[in-house]
């Protein structure tokens, strides 16, 4: 039989059992569906906290001060280590996995513009603070180097703050006032989602330059007036993490006379670690939902043996008259090979579709913080199609042998004992 021939006869085949070739379909298209959304939502998981964490900073190190739990070098247990300003400076050189060391300084001020007054916490930092803390523009600049230098007054605002001292008028190059003490605002923060902190949401605050914050509001007494709430830290690669972090511990204990493995003594907030640690409760979400469809798959496979099976039974006269009149057993496990994929492909596809579909249209919804949407990827998709058309040809592959051995003389007896 030509192959023309043989996909005529497997379309009229298909369509002379239009139920058992949809019930086939569905157990097959239910299976795509199922592992593509599955995946898909492990995913947009993932990446929905990923984005939310990077609004806090991006492979970033928050270090705190506390009281030292061990003796070291001599000095007791549970002193109190408060950083300094020039801290950074001297630990600098001792850290060459780490990118960018820095002070950090915050407190609650009232400011005040020409419109209206608010208590905000003002934040003192170096100018990459910005790009380490994700600090995004939308209007006029953050400070740099030469603000600093100079010591020059000038403020960058907040989104919140922003709409709290001006409302919906232009800020930028308009006075406020910190505790009295004027500042000129050069630039006004893009808006962000922020789901964790460590001194309030950046939205909400004023950022000036570190030196100048020193100078205008240092701490008071009894507390030295250089003293600060924390360092930032940022190391140069994502592999040079762990090394820039052992360099800092080791800086710091060697400054202030504590053990650097103490943790109580110098508390770090290592993004990176929260990151991998939730990217593996992720990843091992996704392996469950994936052995889970993958469980489905199975179970559509072997839908689609059971209703080859009957099929054989179905049609044993049919296949014993084509033998009877010359057919080979090769031609009849072709031809029952074409149905198999030619109802996986169907469905296969229309799995895909319909799947896609649902993750476009759920995805055009407000999504929860946390949820970047259903975000199947390709890869995974075509992965999982080429699994259960694997699993479907191979069950149809022993109901097609089974019609390819049957012997004419015994099917035409059977079908007339029938």
């Amino acid at each position: 039989m030509r192959l023309k021939d043989l996909f005529l006869d497997t379309l009229q085949t298909l369509w002379a059992h239009k139920l058992r070739t949809v019930l086939t379909m569905f157990g097959i298209t239910w299976g795509i569906i199922s592992i593509t959304l599955m995946v898909g939502a492990g995913e947009g998981l993932r990446v929905g906290q990923e984005k939310v964490a990077s609004t806090l900073g991006k492979d970033l190190m928050i270090v705190f001060g506390g009281k030292t739990n061990t003796q070291a070098g001599g000095t007791r247990a549970g002193r109190s280590i408060r950083f300094r300003a020039g801290d950074y400076k001297k630990i600098a050189p001792y850290c060459p996995s780490c990118a960018h060391i820095m002070p950090e300084f915050g407190r609650g001020l009232k400011v005040q513009s020409s419109y209206n007054s608010a208590s905000l916490t003002v934040t003192g930092a170096k100018p990459a603070f910005a790009e380490i803390r994700s600090i995004d523009v939308a209007q006029g600049r953050f400070y740099n180097q030469k603000d600093c230098d100079e010591a020059r007054p000038v403020a960058f605002l907040g989104s919140d703050a922003k709409k709290q001292l001006f409302a919906d008028r232009d800020a930028i190059g308009e006075s406020i006032t910190l505790n009295g003490l004027p500042y000129v605002v050069i630039g006004v923060m893009r808006a962000k989602d922020q789901d964790s902190s460590y001194d309030g949401e950046d939205i909400r605050k004023v950022f000036i330059p570190f030196d100048r914050m020193m100078e205008d509001f240092p701490d008071r007494p009894p507390s030295p007036p250089d003293e600060i709430d924390r360092l930032l830290v940022a190391a140069r690669s994502f592999d040079a993490h762990l090394e820039c972090k052992r360099q800092l511990r080791q800086s710091l204990a060697r400054i202030y006379d504590c053990d650097p493995k103490d943790e109580d003594a110098l508390y770090i907030w290592d993004t990176i670690e929260n990151s991998k640690a939730f990217r593996q409760m992720t990843d091992g979400m996704q392996y469950f939902l994936g052995a889970v469809g993958i469980a489905t798959l199975l179970i559509g496979g072997i839908g689609v043996m059971n209703v080859m099976l009957v099929a054989v039974r179905e049609r044993t006269r049919e296949i014993g008259l084509r033998k009877a009149v010359g057919a080979t057993a090769g031609s009849i496990l072709v031809q029952f090979f074409i149905e198999t994929v030619f109802v996986v492909l169907l469905s296969g596809g229309l799995g895909l579709a319909v799947a896609y579909g649902i993750c476009l249209a759920v995805n055009q919804l407000p999504m929860p913080e946390f949820f970047a949407g259903l975000l199947p990827t390709w890869s995974l998709s075509f992965l999982s199609f080429a699994l259960l058309g694997l699993v479907s040809l191979l069950s149809g592959m022993y109901p097609a042998t089974r019609a390819a051995l049957i012997d004419p003389i015994e099917a035409l007896r059977h079908e007339a004992g029938g």
